[in-house]
């Protein structure tokens, strides 16, 4: 599973270890993850995410 940066702040979202503190369980893609989760540093949206390089 791919990892994904947040664009303006930089966190990265590694599908091994999800999002627990916000409800997203190890093991869970960012394609899996609901539309209207935000990033848990910043707040912005699934839609300033990029792909990992």
């Amino acid at each position: 599973m791919k990892k994904y940066v947040c664009e303006p702040c930089g966190y990265v979202y590694d599908p091994e270890i999800g999002d627990p503190d916000n409800g997203i369980a190890p093991g869970t893609a960012f394609e899996d993850i609901p539309e209207d989760w935000v990033c848990p540093v910043c707040g912005v949206g699934k839609d300033m995410f990029v792909e990992e390089a």
